[in-house]
């Protein structure tokens, strides 16, 4: 009976039904797009690029608005969500100025899978949009009334659109290069990418460092140092009424402001500069000694605003003749009445450095040589400023080779190194920046990698690549050739230097 019993439960079992299984499809999302029947402000369909895991991106075009872009995408699996908002391809809008997570499920709603939407808008830097309504900028004399907005990109705040002025500015980089550097001005103190707000910012244009990354690299070296203030940069994209023209460093202008360089009002901002680079406004004098050999030279007062015969005017030039004729005397080494009574030494020593790194070729004795002074105070060196010829970037003059002194010949720092304490300051100093080769370096790598589209659309616009660009000693068919050569020059120079000071 028993048997028979287990039989029949046998029987029933293998003829009862096999459970149903449910297969489940895993959640991906396979393709991402922007269509321009659905999106009217796009110039045509954008379609995302896939890197094989789980990032799509893509790049839109300058005046594109993205921050209400619907996407139209392909699934597998389950639903997709955007911060538990569900998305249906072509119907749901989007703000992309920031990467976007959707999220797709599988089909049985489990396994949440996120791929990231990574727009870059135009090339991933700041654009600024400038309007002239069609007014040529064509003057460094007369301003240009117009507005500017700038979106920000992922770094900085977008600037809303705004009043401001501009006009042309330089000197052999506003004569001669199509690609024009400027200056902006603001009726009101504004902040703009990231930097402290003020009214007059400076574009500078590059055009004849194909690296784009000399005067950047310089206010990286000044930010390092003891002087007191060095200008801040950042790079964007310029249009000029809506047309592109390339990438600009937009740099704070060297002022006696109190977010510059921040002066008592009795205080001196100076620049050695030549007499036919001054402006019909410009008040200058000529110190005894350093323009003996340099008849065309001039310290020009940039602040405060003097005027000719004034005894502001004749404080200053007395006192660099004071300490002129006290740094040529025969007593300059007196620790307690000699040149060390008249100049702050960090300043000096740093100043020198860098502008002997970089071998810039018009800070020797030519032009856009900083000073400021305060009464009763010591004179100090800095700001820095101008280093697009520089690092080697020159073709008529030695300061295209990385070995040989170059600022050494400036006359004050000529006759400063006839004295061993100041050229021991000069050799110990020397070696927190050699120590800092690497980090110059790597910095110069991650802007490369940050101006990777930009150079792109900048040399596609001027064409300058391969080609002589006053005064290019050598040039090159990219970019990246150009940066390259650029940290092998900077890698010669320190140990040249290296060699010289140890």
């Amino acid at each position: 009976m028993k048997k028979i019993l287990f039989l029949i439960s046998l029987l029933l079992f293998s003829c009862s039904e096999e459970p149903e299984l449910l297969l489940t499809t895993p959640g991906e999302l396979t393709t991402f797009a922007f269509k321009k029947s659905i999106n009217p402000n796009l110039t045509s369909d954008l379609v995302l690029n896939f890197d094989g895991v789980d990032t799509f991106t893509g790049s839109l075009n300058y005046r594109t608005a993205i921050e209400n872009l619907v996407a139209t995408f392909e699934t597998v699996g389950g639903t997709v969500t955007v911060q538990n908002v569900p998305q249906i391809s072509g119907e749901t809008e989007n703000d992309f100025n920031q990467v976007v997570t959707y999220t797709v499920l599988n089909s049985d709603g489990t396994n949440p899978r996120n791929y990231y939407i990574d727009i870059t808008y135009f090339t991933g830097l700041p654009v600024i949009s400038i309007q002239t309504n069609g007014v040529p900028i064509d003057s460094k004399e007369n301003y240009v009334v117009g507005t500017v907005s700038i979106q920000g990109a992922r770094e900085f705040e977008n600037l809303e659109e705004q009043a401001m002025s501009i006009r042309g500015r330089g000197n052999s980089t506003w004569f001669g290069p199509p690609k024009k550097p400027y200056q902006l001005k603001f009726s009101d103190k504004t902040a703009i990418l990231g930097m402290p707000k003020d009214k007059r910012w400076v574009f500078l244009a590059e055009y004849s460092d194909k690296s784009l990354l000399r005067n950047k690299i310089s206010l990286e070296l000044g930010a390092m140092s003891e002087l007191e203030y060095t200008p801040k940069g950042e790079f964007s994209e310029v249009f000029i009424n809506d047309e592109y023209n390339g990438t600009y460093l937009v740099v704070q202008k060297v002022e006696v402001k109190s977010n510059r360089l921040d002066l008592p009002d009795n205080g001196y901002l100076v620049e050695i500069d030549q007499y036919y680079r001054l402006g019909a406004d410009d008040v200058f004098f000529q110190p005894t000694i350093f323009t003996q050999n340099y008849s065309e030279n001039v310290f020009a007062v940039k602040a405060p605003a003097l005027d000719f015969g004034s005894p502001e005017l004749a404080l200053i030039e007395e006192h660099i003749n004071v300490f002129e004729a006290v740094l040529f005397g025969d007593d300059f080494k007196n620790p307690t009445t000699g040149y060390r009574a008249y100049i702050d030494l960090p300043s000096f020593v740093d100043w020198y450095l860098i502008q002997e790194i970089a071998k810039s070729v018009d800070a020797k004795w030519y032009s856009s040589i900083y000073f400021n002074y305060v009464p009763s105070e010591k004179i100090k060196m800095g700001p820095l400023w101008d280093f697009d010829l520089s690092y080697g970037n020159v073709d008529y003059a030695d300061s295209r080779y990385f070995e040989g002194f170059w600022i050494k010949d400036n006359p004050w720092y000529a006759r400063l190194f006839q004295d061993p304490y100041f050229e021991n300051l000069v050799k110990e100093r020397f070696l927190y920046f050699y120590n800092n080769t690497d980090l110059l370096l790597g910095n110069l790598d991650s802007h490369e990698n940050y101006l990777d589209l930009a150079q792109e659309k900048n040399y596609q616009k001027w064409q300058t690549l391969g080609t002589y660009v006053w005064p290019n000693p050598v040039f090159f068919d990219t970019h990246a050739e150009e940066v390259t050569h650029l940290k092998s020059w900077i890698s010669n120079r320190m140990s040249w230097l290296y060699g010289q000071f140890n």
